[in-house]
């Protein structure tokens, strides 16, 4: 079908028209009569099928035509990911090329205070369209920034996508604040329970257009490599030497992984760069904009590009870590193949992901190709049929049993409690006469029993005062000359003052010593000097 033949405005379709967009995709066709009668919609279609046209176009005719409030937000779009936001937003522009009066923001995190500045005011006076991120549009609902009063289309895209990423709250959040005669528009690539649930209370009496299966493209040329982990970076270097290869994305299933991958094809001099959370909004926008233009050949990315990124030359997609989610796959190596074009899908599968692998290929209907291993690489690990890895089955679990396993060769950890020798602990409760200290001559016992005092343990620091006078005080007391030691230690003790007393004793010692008196000291000189003391010489003379 034409678009020509759909009842869209002529503005929207003069502009279709300069970008070439003659024929209508199956789901565009099906959902965009729906959407201009007014009705609530359910489409569930695989990804690269023109979902973002089919709401945008009537939702813009519709907006075109008039009837809607002016300086209102009148259209609002949830996207998963800044990226798919962006892409959406880039959509609006050339749609809305010829429509005057037809305004748009995108709104998502990671930017700095004069972009927020920029989406207060366009939210305060009144957007047609806001394409949004759930997170950061709750923050501008919590601070007052959004009149929801007047929506009158709300559009989640990627919908099975934010369930996944754990937006369900903030979507039924933004839900509660619609008015209830808000048509509501809801876009998936597959149909959970979860997004049943969803659907059965967010629209009303919905149209249900469902597609076919997600099934990869038939022009993907799919295949796989069974090895080891170690061996997938020989493996990917071994591709690239093959053949000139350029506008590839590699997936990990982390951004660590990322990281290290995109660091090891630099050290290859393979034109790469790396896409991951880590990267602020400027940093994703430049590395985008760079993998676009052609100045980066490969991309290494989480699954943050593997859904509604629109990227039409992309000859290879490399799995690096076999997804655990068949759908997730179907959305990876989706990438390529768009526009009619063939393309290539390579997965990397460990012994650790042989059983999410053989789920794929169930859920495919079809038996991957497995390739041989590159020469030098060694042999790799049978591919044979595997249950479910155990939640013990993880590489850190298996750390912590090799920790478990190897516990008898590590020493023992001594009792910190424990004050006594290492030889009784072990066992020996009378130690050898010929192992004790023996007493140093020329020393007193009070020496000797400090010495000894040394190799044991010192109490606690907060009853160690309390003991030492206790144990001064039993001396003390088995001493006979008791008296002519106290008058000496505190003989001794005057002689060495303690620190707090430094300052008492100076006093006295001052007090002590009588100042010399300045020769020829007349009554002005004594006044300055000590004005209190002349007075009271003057009343003794008196």
């Amino acid at each position: 079908m034409k678009f020509e033949e759909l009842d869209l405005n002529d503005n929207v379709l003069d502009a279709l028209y300069d970008m070439r967009f003659d024929d209508c995709t199956p789901v565009q066709e099906k959902c965009i009569p729906e959407i201009l009668k007014g009705r609530d919609l359910l489409g569930v279609a695989q990804t690269g099928t023109g979902k973002t046209a089919a709401y945008l176009l009537p939702i813009l005719s519709k907006l075109a035509d008039g009837g809607y409030p002016q300086d209102a937000i009148n259209c609002i779009i949830m996207s998963p990911t800044r990226e798919l936001a962006q892409q959406i937003d880039q959509a609006m522009q050339g749609f809305s090329y010829y429509l005057d009066g037809v305004s748009s923001v995108a709104v998502y995190g990671g930017n700095d205070g004069n972009r927020y500045d920029q989406e207060v005011k366009s939210l305060r006076l009144g957007a047609d369209v806001v394409i949004a991120t759930p997170g950061r549009f709750i923050s501008h609902i919590s601070m007052g920034n959004v009149d929801m009063s007047k929506v009158s289309f709300f559009v989640l895209d990627e919908a099975d996508r934010m369930l996944d990423m754990g937006f369900s709250d903030d979507i039924m959040t933004i839900a509660k604040n619609l008015p209830k005669n808000c048509q509501t528009i809801m876009f998936s690539a597959t149909m959970p329970p979860k997004i049943e649930e969803l659907a059965k209370t967010l629209l009303k009496d919905p149209v249900e257009i469902k597609l076919a299966v997600s099934k990869p493209a038939e022009k993907i040329k799919q295949s796989a490599y069974v090895c080891y982990e170690t061996q997938k970076l020989g493996i990917i270097k071994d591709i690239f030497k093959e053949e000139d290869l350029k506008r590839v994305i590699i997936f990990c299933g982390s951004k660590m992984k990322v990281k290290q991958v995109a660091q090891a094809l630099q050290r290859k001099h393979i034109n790469c760069g790396e896409m991951h959370s880590d990267l602020d909004q400027a940093e994703r926008d430049q590395m985008m904009f760079k993998f676009k233009s052609g100045q980066i050949d490969v991309l290494v990315a989480t699954d943050i590009l593997a859904r509604g990124i629109d990227i039409d030359d992309i000859s290879m997609v490399i799995n690096f870590d076999v997804p655990h989610d068949a759908e997730d796959y179907v959305h990876r190596i989706g990438r390529t193949a768009r526009a009619d074009k063939d393309g290539r899908a390579i997965t990397l599968i460990s012994e650790e992901d042989m059983y999410y692998f053989q789920q794929i290929e169930k859920f495919l209907g079809k038996e991957v190709p497995k390739n041989p291993l590159p020469q030098g690489l060694g042999d790799g690990p049978e591919y044979k049929a595997s249950g479910k890895p155990r939640r013990g089955d993880s590489a850190k679990s298996r750390r912590r049993k090799d920790r478990d396993t190897t516990a008898h060769r590590r020493k023992p950890k001594r009792d910190a409690a424990s004050t006594q020798p290492r030889k009784q602990q072990e066992g020996n409760t009378h130690q050898p006469a010929d192992s004790r200290e023996p007493k140093e001559e020329g020393k007193d016992n009070a020496t000797a029993k400090q010495g000894r005092r040394r190799n044991q343990r010192r109490p606690a620091s907060d009853n160690r005062n309390k003991q030492n006078e206790q144990q001064r005080g039993e001396r003390n007391a088995q001493r006979p000359d008791n008296a002519k030691n106290t008058a000496k230690r505190n003989q001794n003790r005057n002689r060495h003052p303690k620190r707090g007393d430094a300052q008492q004793m100076r006093a006295k010692q001052q007090e002590a010593v009588p100042a010399s008196k300045p020769k020829n000291e007349n009554g002005l000189q004594k006044l300055f000097r000590k004005p209190l003391k002349w007075l009271k010489s003057l009343g003794k003379k008196n």
